[in-house]
């Protein structure tokens, strides 16, 4: 099964309309809605809320202020990594202080949604405003307004070094020096977050539903906030319609709905709204880069030197400050042996809406700086852009390969996945076919590789991560050999009950149709960790192949009985179990096994009286099912083996395999109106095994779309006063299908070691890899013109003006 293009299993359900998203849950519920108030400035103090208005309309149940929260916690922040200087945590609701356009101030809890929506219109909140600061760099002035009292706005430095970077700056032939940024996105999923809570006070019981990305995470958050009893929540997180990073952050909305159906005696639900998930939702990337490059004349890399200053928006929330501080800080070489190395990362609050993961987080940002100072070598030195790469790869033979800033890269030949991606595209053959149309040709190439799978548990401390870096899985053979797999990752659109059915359907060598995935639900699964960082496949698909080749073995042993041989010598195809020739080690272990069923025939006999039926032996072969049947029976099976087919394993890798890639895309660019048009995209994508070829190519086609819609039209900027630029998708501008080319996509293979599939990540690749090659692509097209950078997103704006200034 596996390396099959199996379509998906679960899309037949969803396309039909029998989905079970928490929106759907609700609407057959009579839970009461709840509503949020947000602040509509970046900062000011709360100098009086006034709710009666609020509390006398029709339909309102309860008004929830600060004042209603004694002894609820906040916000954690699951990241905190050395350098950590002060963690500020978000309330639940705003107290004393806003300090973002879109902090929730208030909740209404009414029978429907319009009544608990003019309640909230009703609500009188008397602000006193304070100047915000809108900029990580102006965060950083002396005199810089502070958002929290009474430190400054760094919350964070960390610094990490290998080599010696000021000697090879002493000795470099060609110094480069850019600037660059990373633009602030606002992740979009298609079904926004919705919550729905409903509490028992007969047995003290919570059943929360979340749309979430880390059921058991988010319910020992929920359990911590609240001080409810973890035993008594069951945390549920049914069909999920996308995350990228976005679900893995906790937020107030389930701190409020839960505490609502606890003080009201109902279920309560909330459901977001486009605006809500624009402003209320954590934005990703946001950084300031300052790289600096020395090189030898013939284009080899010597050092790299470079200074990240991060966004973390108003509060340190979920894993806001690790992901510059770790995911980026230490990923800045890419796939390059670049020996001397320094990273420095400054992470900042501003008045804005805190940041977090969003798809590859912290690999995009680290991605975009290491190629645009590679492109930028190959013009100093009028190299071939994917010359320049080759003559630094980390080749083959130095894997694993330490980088200076500590991650390992674990396997790869870079080369020879940038040369299949050059014979797929024909940069020379693009540019003549392309060269007539009057407008600007370029192309772009970029490389990536992204260390991913988060591990092992005992490294997690190391960095300040508050997560365990191990995933479980649960692996259930029933009497009839049909089977439930019970995994404690999460999809939220990847197709997991296909891919994770494959790994256990390939193990036990029975149709996909007889495996059954069951995932989000606390009550059922053991302890999980959760969906980010590509870690399904790696972490979880190996716990499901571990557990799923333990409950075989046990099978082998059953059938080993009736097969009369070692259970070596079982041999298991098409369902059924048989035995290899015997040996003179198997005829020997053949008379001890008769020796074994006269001796429990006579125990049995004298403890009671009855006579043991004997069990047919010399078998010529033993179908699955009965093997299965008899493990439950326990009938007929070895001395010592315990009943049952239910193995659950965690497994915790030794380290985190490293996925790669090449992206070269050609563009279009017409200077009087600044259009880009993408006119091909090749892939080269490399993560070790393909569990579903299918699939991966639609992690693939979504994750370029994404990272096409950063260097191109996504911004989720902020005005002057705070108050964000985008409140609608009137306003933030997602790529649509007309917008993309027909991505072509092809693989290298190089299985990792650090798991028994030898599969790496695969979901957040190509978000990494578009946006370099796309914005290289654009800036070869416009430097013949002059223009050396443009700030993404790369708008028609912004290209034009680019070119007038060059002009």
């Amino acid at each position: 099964m596996i390396g099959r293009k199996v379509p998906r299993v679960e899309d037949d359900r969803l396309l039909r309309g029998k989905s079970r998203f928490v929106a759907d849950l609700a609407a057959r519920t009579d839970a009461l809605c709840v509503a949020i108030l947000r602040s509509p400035h970046a900062h000011a103090e709360i100098e009086r809320i006034d709710d009666d208005a609020a509390r006398q309309m029709d339909g309102v149940e309860a008004v929830l202020t600060d004042r209603d929260l004694e002894g609820i916690g906040t916000l954690p922040c699951d990241w905190a990594p050395p350098g950590m200087l002060w963690e500020v945590q978000h309330p639940v609701l705003a107290s004393g202080t806003v300090c973002y356009a879109g902090q929730p101030v208030a909740a209404i809890v009414a029978r429907t949604r319009a009544q608990a929506r003019d309640a909230v219109a009703a609500m009188d909140v008397r602000y006193k405003l304070l100047e915000p600061v809108l900029d990580q760099e102006a965060a950083l002035e002396l005199g810089a307004p502070k958002v929290h009292e009474p430190g400054d706005n760094v919350a964070l430095r960390k610094r990490r070094a290998g080599g010696d970077y000021e000697r090879a700056r002493r000795s470099a032939q060609i110094v480069i020096a850019r600037r660059l940024t990373n633009n602030r996105l606002a992740p979009s999923p298609l079904e926004g977050r919705a919550v729905l809570s409903d509490y028992d006070p007969v047995t003290h019981s919570l059943t929360h539903h979340s749309s979430s990305q880390l059921p058991h995470v988010h319910a020992r958050a929920l359990s911590d906030c609240l001080g409810f009893p973890a035993h008594r929540l069951r945390f549920v997180s049914p069909d999920v319609g996308g995350g990228f990073g976005a679900k893995l952050g906790f937020y107030a909305e389930d701190v409020i709905v839960a505490l609502a159906a606890m003080r009201t005696g109902r279920a309560c639900a909330w459901i977001e709204s486009r605006s809500d998930t624009l402003v209320g939702t954590t934005h990703g990337r946001d950084h300031v880069q300052y790289a600096e490059l020395t090189a030898t004349r013939n284009g080899r890399i010597t050092g790299l030197k470079t200074r990240i200053v991060a966004d973390l928006g108003a509060f340190a929330m979920g894993m806001g400050p690790g992901i510059p501080a770790i995911n980026a800080g230490l990923s800045v070489t890419g796939p390059y042996d670049i020996p001397n190395v320094v990273s420095e990362v400054t992470a900042v609050y501003t008045n804005r809406m805190p940041t977090g993961p969003y798809r590859g987080a912290g690999h995009p940002e680290a991605t975009c700086l290491i190629e645009r100072m590679v492109d930028e070598l190959a013009m100093e030195l009028q190299l071939d852009p994917a010359e320049a790469r080759q003559r630094n790869f980390v080749p083959p033979e130095k894997m694993p390969h330490k980088l200076p800033t500590g991650f390992t890269l674990d396997s790869g030949n870079y080369a020879d996945n940038l040369d299949a991606a050059l014979s797929a595209f024909d940069i020379e053959s693009f540019r003549k076919a392309h060269g007539s149309s009057g407008r600007r040709i370029g192309v772009g190439i970029a490389t990536y590789s992204e260390t991913s799978g988060a591990a092992p548990s005992m490294g997690m401390a190391a960095v300040g991560f508050r997560r365990a870096g191990h995933e479980s899985a649960r692996v259930v053979m029933h009497p009839d050999a049909r089977v439930t797999v019970f995994s404690g990752a999460h999809s939220h659109g990847q197709g997991h009950a296909t891919t994770l059915a494959q790994i256990a359907a390939d193990a036990l060598q029975i149709p996909l149709s007889a495996v059954e995935v069951v995932q989000g639900d606390t009550s059922v699964i053991p302890f999980g960790t959760g969906t980010y960082n590509s870690r399904t496949m790696a972490v979880g698909g190996s716990a499901v192949h571990r557990a799923a080749w333990r409950i075989r073995e046990k099978l082998a042993r059953i059938a080993a009985v009736k097969l009369q041989c070692l259970p070596k010598e079982v041999v298991y195809a098409e369902g059924t179990f048989t035995a290899r020739r015997r040996g003179l080690r198997g005829r020997a272990f053949l008379a001890l096994r008769r020796l074994e069923d006269r001796v429990k025939a006579r125990v049995f006999n004298r403890i009671t009286g009855l006579d043991l039926p004997g069990g047919v032996r010399g078998r010529q072969a033993v179908p699955l099912a009965e093997a299965a049947r008899e493990a439950h029976l326990a009938h007929d099976v070895p001395l010592g083996l315990v009943p049952g087919l239910d193995e659950t394993e965690f497994f915790d890798p030794k380290d985190m395999p490293a996925s790669y890639g090449t992206h070269i895309v050609g563009v279009e660019v017409e200077p009087r109106t600044g259009h880009v048009g993408i006119l091909k995209h090749v892939i080269v994508d490399d993560c070790g095994q393909v569990i579903n070829p299918l699939l991966v190519a639609g992690q693939i086609h979504g994750g370029a779309a994404q990272g096409i819609g950063q260097a191109l039209m996504e911004d989720a900027g902020y005005a002057p006063d705070g108050t964000p630029g985008a409140t609608s998708l009137m306003d933030y501008a997602l790529p649509r299908a007309t917008d993309l080319p027909d991505f072509e996509i092809s693989h290298t293979v190089t299985p990792t070691k650090l798991n028994p599939l030898g599969a790496k990540g695969a979901g957040e690749g190509a978000t990494i890899g578009a946006p370099p090659a796309v914005v290289n692509a654009v800036l070869d097209a416009l430097r013949p013109l002059g223009v050396r950078d443009i700030r993404m997103p790369l708008t028609p704006e912004r290209v034009w003006q680019a070119v007038r200034d060059a002009e």
